[in-house]
C-alpha cells in the first residue's frame, strides 16, 4: 500500500483550524455531572482464568445514564500495596473478550481495567457483554458511527465517552489502586476514546493513544473510503439534508478538540500507510495536544500499527514516568 496522505514534513505541522461548538465544555461538564449523580454501584466478582500469577475479576459499574458497564480487572498476585493502574479501551466492533485475553499491564505489575464498549463485540475479534440500552431510534447506517448523529445529546459516543470516564472513576475507587497514578490507553477506537478521556479527566498520570480513530472528522470523511469513517459518508449520501447537522454533532466528539484540553504526558503512535485512521487525522490530535507529547511513527504499516513492537514502547514510556514519580 503506497503513502497516500500529506508528506511527512507537512504531517508534523498539520494543525487544522476546525471550529469547536461554542458550548463544547458546557456540554461535557453537564454530561459528566449527570452521570456522576448515579452511584458507581460497583460489583467486583473473582473469576477463575487458570492463570496463576494474575488475579482477575468481573467488574460492573454504572456508566452513562446509570446503566451497567462490564469490565475486566486484572491484578498481580504478588501485590503488596496500592498499584499504579492502566485503563484500556477497545477498538471498533470489539468487546472486552474473555478474561485472559488482555493481561499485558497486569503482567508488568499494574492494576489493569479493560472496559467493555457498549453495543459492540458481536461481530469483531472479541466478544462484548454490555448492551447499548439507550440507543437512539433514528435511521442509522449499520455500525455505530451514525447512531443518534442528529444531536450531540443522542449520539452514540456521548454514552461511550461517559462510560470511559466512569471507568477511571471506578479504578480510582479500588483499594488496590493508587488513584494518583492512573493511565489510559487504547488503539484505533480505543485510542480515540483515550483522547476523549485525556481531555475530560483531570490528574491522569499518562495517556497512550495508538493509531487513534475519531479525530479530525472533516478531513477523515473526505480522504478515506474504508470503514468505519465511510459509515458517515454513506449516511450523508442518503440523508443529503442532514450533512451540516451530522458534522455539527461530530464536533463535540472530535479527538483533536479533546486533545487540546489534555495535560498528562502522552505517547501517540501513527502508521503512515493507515487508510482506516489516516495519518493526518492522528497528527491533527497530536499537534494540538495540550500536554507533553511524543509520537512513534511506523512508515510502512497500515492500521495494524506497531503491534508488539509498540507494546515495548508503551511499557518503556509508562515505566519511565513511574521512575520519575508520576
Amino acid at each position: 500500500m503506497p503513502l497516500f496522505d500529506l508528506p511527512l514534513d507537512q504531517l508534523r505541522s498539520y494543525r487544522p483550524d476546525t471550529p469547536e461548538p461554542a458550548d463544547f465544555d458546557d456540554f461535557w461538564t453537564q454530561t459528566l455531572a449527570e452521570a456522576r449523580k448515579f452511584d458507581l454501584d460497583l460489583g467486583v466478582v473473582p473469576v477463575d482464568t487458570g492463570l496463576t500469577m494474575i488475579d482477575s475479576f468481573d467488574v460492573s459499574y454504572a456508566g452513562y445514564g446509570g446503566t451497567p458497564v462490564r469490565a475486566w480487572l486484572h491484578l498481580p498476585v504478588d501485590r503488596t500495596g496500592p498499584l499504579p493502574a492502566v485503563v484500556e479501551y477497545i477498538g471498533y466492533n470489539g468487546g472486552r473478550g474473555l478474561a485472559h485475553e488482555r493481561i499485558l499491564w497486569a503482567a508488568a505489575g499494574y492494576a489493569h481495567l479493560v472496559m467493555d464498549t457498549r453495543g459492540q463485540g458481536a461481530a469483531g475479534s472479541s466478544k462484548g457483554d454490555t448492551p447499548d440500552l439507550e440507543a437512539a431510534g433514528d435511521p442509522a447506517h449499520p455500525g455505530v458511527m451514525t447512531r443518534g448523529i442528529l444531536s450531540p445529546e443522542t449520539y452514540y459516543y456521548r454514552r461511550v465517552f461517559t462510560d470511559a470516564v466512569r471507568a477511571v472513576d471506578t479504578v480510582r475507587s479500588l483499594p488496590d489502586v493508587d488513584a494518583r497514578k492512573v493511565a489510559v490507553t487504547g488503539g484505533s477506537q480505543g485510542g480515540g476514546i483515550t483522547l476523549a478521556v485525556a481531555g475530560l479527566v483531570e490528574g491522569l498520570a499518562a495517556v497512550m493513544a495508538d493509531v487513534p480513530f475519531l479525530c479530525d472528522f472533516p478531513r477523515a470523511v473526505t480522504i478515506t473510503d474504508v470503514a468505519p469513517y465511510v459509515e458517515i459518508v454513506n449516511y450523508v449520501k442518503t440523508h443529503r439534508d442532514k450533512l451540516d447537522t451530522a458534522m455539527s454533532t461530530l464536533g463535540y466528539f472530535d479527538g483533536a478538540a479533546h486533545a487540546r484540553r489534555a495535560t498528562a504526558p502522552a505517547l501517540f503512535s501513527v502508521a503512515l500507510m493507515d487508510r482506516v485512521c489516516p495519518p493526518s487525522t492522528v497528527y491533527a490530535a497530536f499537534n494540538q495536544y495540550g500536554g507533553p507529547r511524543q509520537i512513534k511513527e511506523y512508515p510502512f504499516n497500515g492500521h495494524e500499527g506497531g503491534q508488539a513492537f509498540h507494546e515495548v514502547e508503551r511499557l518503556r514510556f509508562l515505566a519511565s514516568l513511574s521512575r520519575r514519580g508520576s
